[in-house]
């Protein structure tokens, strides 16, 4: 088992508090598939605004964390931390089903499995579940991109 911490992670990825949806990185295999966890806290600041009598994990932040672990498997799979001028963002967000709502206390198994990679461009199929059940699936469209468009 291949694991990551934190502060492995944050190598990684460009975000910090209160964006870094990534935990910890459970297993991965360069070029095939990554599994990491998000636990969901109380404290986390979107549940002041975002139903705060029944608080959810909003759906766009569970695409997010889905995006963060694609991000992870893309960088581990090209061998190399970024570089102060590389971005990996998101481009296209495809099949996206929310099948149960993501609360305070649940901790996210985020499954991420490249699908395909033509030069910058990367396809993944992403998976979120709570306790073994689906709550989130999606196809994920991600690219590498330097210098200006940066």
């Amino acid at each position: 088992m291949k694991v990551m911490d934190v502060v492995e992670i944050r190598k990684f990825l460009a975000h910090r508090y209160p964006f870094l949806l990534v935990d910890r990185v459970l297993d991965y295999e360069e070029g095939k598939h990554l599994t990491a966890i998000k636990n969901v806290s109380i404290n986390e600041p979107y549940f002041n605004g975002h139903f705060p009598d029944q608080p959810i994990m909003p759906g766009v932040l569970l695409i997010e964390a889905m995006a963060q672990a694609t991000g992870l498997l893309g960088f581990l799979t090209m061998g190399t931390e970024p570089q102060e001028n590389t971005l990996y963002i998101l481009v296209g967000v495809n099949k996206v089903k929310f099948r149960k709502q993501v609360v305070p206390g649940d901790q996210v198994e985020l499954y991420a499995e490249l699908i395909k990679r033509k030069g910058n461009m990367w396809i993944f199929k992403t998976v979120a579940k709570v306790d073994g059940k689906m709550v989130t699936s999606a196809e994920l469209m991600c690219a590498a991109v330097t210098g200006e468009d940066a």
